[in-house]
């Protein structure tokens, strides 16, 4: 059960916050995404806090950041891998959000 708790835990220390999971989520669906754009699909962000939810995410290395030699500055972020793995909870999370109560 001890492994059971410290993987939950991992879990809610590197995704928790009410920010994360919706970045990651409106990342998921659109493959990459630029910082307006991102932005813009996630209800309610302000642009201080996303700058830092990205930075975080990135850090504990859940996207990929590029950053393009133009001018004006491009940058758009992907999902890792590892975050990748998460497609099938969001697929479940959106199933069971479906579901009428009863």
């Amino acid at each position: 059960m001890k492994n059971d708790k410290c993987t939950v835990l991992n879990f809610t220390e590197r995704l928790g916050g009410k920010w994360k999971l919706p970045i990651i989520n409106a990342i998921r669906k659109n493959e990459t995404l630029r910082f307006g754009k991102i932005h813009q699909i996630v209800d309610g962000i302000s642009r201080k806090v996303l700058t830092e939810q990205l930075k975080a995410l990135e850090y504990d290395v859940l996207i990929i950041r590029r950053q393009y030699e133009e001018i004006p500055p491009r940058v758009e972020y992907s999902l890792t891998n590892k975050s990748r793995g998460l497609c099938e909870v969001f697929q479940a999370i959106d199933k069971w959000s479906r579901i009428e109560d009863k």
